[in-house]
């Protein structure tokens, strides 16, 4: 298979406009002939089904929450970029581009990096407009803070709830839409298929988790923004629905999967502090902004941070990286605090963490000023861990976050699925090996509301002839039947461990082998481990209750069961990848002091992977990355 990107001609800055000009339209009368699946209610599937409502089409939207205001968009605390250039310290639509192709160590397409960049100034008027609460300096005007591998001030912020106030307009919006009758909304129902007829997705197979019922629909294309899929470490920042059975689905019905092995560990969550936890709780990065990094210069240390003076303290960002410091990007600070860790100068009860301390900043600017900031934030750390980060230091430590990898799209946003479109982080199209902070909102939004409008529009207009699909074809009976086969086949296992210890297990196995750091004898190790826990799942795993009625462990075996295959093809792909980049970090290909060691003569590509059946190796397809506008160089935030 030869990847087609579809990246269109004409200088960089004009990319974008050129698809627009050259994009086919439907007109306002055929729009209501047409149909749309929008699987996810997060900014990136509220945005886009709320969008393509307005337009007139016939839209269907699903989400497996009570309600699309649970989507997970709500966690991403920091704020969203743009490159407004309110500070005037310099920023532009091209240094975002570059400190994002930058920050991704050069493992993304030039094109959707510069028009992510582009759309930006386009988001926080639209969000302004619907109402989002950015916050503003004095005067009025919106004002903006610093975040992870930047040098300028690009990211608007509503304290610490941006990603909520972002999706709550994203969500009047939508609802907007299902009351004047053009979104359908289908709130507790959960993707178990994709149906295809002629190699074009035409429809989906679900689950009304409420009553345990499988329900065929149908449409002339379907949208996949769905999230990632972090949540297969067991122990993440994400929620405990979250998952990536959706796009997996939709990779063994023949859309490729980009990157599976770049996930990010974000470097400010709360530690671990037990076995009984079901996830980790995210401090936005935005805290260090004001807040620095260190770790006592000491080894197993037992006083209490306020006892230790400051001669005693390591600011390892700031002594490492002069020029970044505590605002050294994710990758970067995630794996100096676990090499600090791991060389026995961790704090906490467990010895996972590092301190996250604000003292300096209150002295300057005044505890009223860093309340105004971050209150929320100071708020949940004091009701999650009983302390007072106002009077001492935070204690965090990194945790798996954000999925830079997902189904390959191409500059349309389709997959390699005729019809088939994934959006946000649902896809892998613009963060390259690593995402810089308060960049995963702005894709969301972006996709939903500026980019894929258009282009699903121009896979439409072939699509007005095509007539109603209907659910009732045999391609849906077929799907309905295998969906049923497999909730059956969860069923008469009957055996003795419950789905969340193989999911413990799966997440622990993934971490300490496929996670901060990796390597060829333990890649190699994992997937042997992998395979030999699926088939004790198949063997031994309980599933309780009943298949046709609400069933929250029976949810939770299809997305494990979907986890066990993914973790796989994710150890595959960081084995087939001999360098370190981004969030991949391979311990033989690293510089004398530690850094990353990209190799560009021979890795300079997306890796694509091909479902190839059950219980055999996926096949490689590579779509070489060719860079015009900037060549890439050494990685160095020093």
């Amino acid at each position: 298979m030869i990847l087609n990107s579809k990246i269109p001609q004409g200088p960089l800055e004009q990319k974008w406009d050129n698809y627009k000009k050259k994009a086919k339209l439907v007109n306002p009368a055929n729009r209501k002939k047409l149909d749309v699946i929008v699987v996810g209610t997060g900014l990136a599937g509220s945005s886009i089904a709320a969008s393509l409502g307005e337009m007139g089409y016939n839209v269907k939207s699903f989400c497996f929450q009570d309600s699309p205001r649970r989507a997970h968009s709500v966690a991403a605390q920091g704020g969203v970029n743009a490159a407004k250039n309110y500070k005037n310290d310099g920023d532009s639509v091209y240094r975002m581009f570059v400190d994002t192709l930058k920050g991704g160590d050069f493992r993304a397409r030039e094109a959707n990096v510069y028009r992510m960049a582009e759309c930006s100034l386009n988001l926080i008027d639209q969000a302004v407009a619907q109402g989002v609460p950015f916050g503003r300096e004095y005067g009025g005007y919106l004002n903006n803070r610093s975040f992870g591998g930047v040098q300028v001030s690009r990211t608007f912020y509503a304290r610490g709830q941006t990603g909520q106030q972002l999706l709550l307009g994203a969500y009047q919006a939508l609802m907007r839409q299902v009351g004047k009758g053009t979104v359908q909304l289908y709130s507790r129902h959960e993707m178990l298929d994709l149906v295809m007829i002629d190699g074009k997705a035409r429809g989906i197979i679900v689950r009304n988790l409420d009553t345990g019922e499988i329900e065929k629909h149908a449409a002339h294309a379907v949208v996949l923004a769905t999230g990632g899929y972090g949540k297969i470490y067991y122990l993440s920042t994400l929620a405990m629905g979250c998952n990536g059975s959706a796009i997996w689905r939709a990779h063994k019905k023949g859309a490729l999967m980009a990157s599976p092995s770049w996930i990010q560990v974000h470097p400010t969550s709360l530690p671990q502090s037990g076995d009984y936890q079901s996830k980790l709780t995210l401090m936005s990065e935005s805290l260090r902004n004001d807040g620095r990094i260190w770790v006592p210069t000491k080894a197993n240390e037992t006083r209490l941070p306020n006892d230790i003076p400051e001669n005693e303290r390591d600011y390892y960002l700031e002594r490492r990286y002069p020029a970044f410091g505590n605002l050294a990007p994710r990758d970067i600070s995630s794996r100096a605090a676990k090499e600090r860790i791991d060389a026995g100068f961790g704090i906490g009860p467990l010895k996972n963490a590092v301190y996250l301390d604000f003292s300096k900043a209150i002295r300057e600017q005044g505890k009223e000023k860093i309340q105004e900031k971050y209150g929320n934030l100071f708020d949940m750390y004091l009701k999650i861990t009983g302390y007072n980060a106002y009077n001492e230091p935070m204690m965090i430590s990194p945790s798996a976050h954000f999925s830079m990898g997902g189904l390959w799209v191409d500059y349309e946003l389709m997959t390699t699925v005729p019809g088939l479109f994934a959006l946000g982080e649902a896809n892998f199209a613009d963060h390259g090996a690593n995402r810089l902070g308060a960049n995963s909102l702005l894709q969301a939004s972006v996709d939903g509301y500026f980019i894929a409008p258009y282009t699903i529009a121009n896979y439409l207009a072939d699509e007005i002839h095509t007539g109603k699909i209907s659910p009732d074809a045999p391609e849906f009976e077929a799907a309905e039947n295998n969906v049923k086969q497999q909730i059956q086949k969860f069923m008469n296992i009957k055996g003795t461990k419950t789905v969340d210890y193989f999911h413990k297990t799966l997440g622990k196995l993934l971490y300490d082998y496929c996670g901060l750091a990796r390597n060829e004898e333990g890649l190699k190790y994992a997937i042997g481990e992998i395979r030999k826990l699926k088939q004790e799942f198949y063997r031994d795993v309980r599933v309780s209750g009943h298949g046709d009625t609400m069933n929250s462990e029976l949810e939770k075996a299809g997305r494990v069961a979907d986890y066990f295959e993914i973790g796989e093809l994710m150890c595959y792909d960081a084995l087939t990848r001999n360098e370190s980049c981004g969030a991949h970090f391979r311990e033989e290909f690293q510089t004398p002091d530690g850094e990353a060691l990209r190799n560009d003569t021979e890795y300079q590509f997306i890796s694509a992977w091909a479902w190839a059946g059950e219980n055999k190796e996926p096949e490689l397809i590579k779509e070489p990355l060719i860079f015009e506008e900037i060549q890439p160089t050494v990685r160095s935030y020093k």
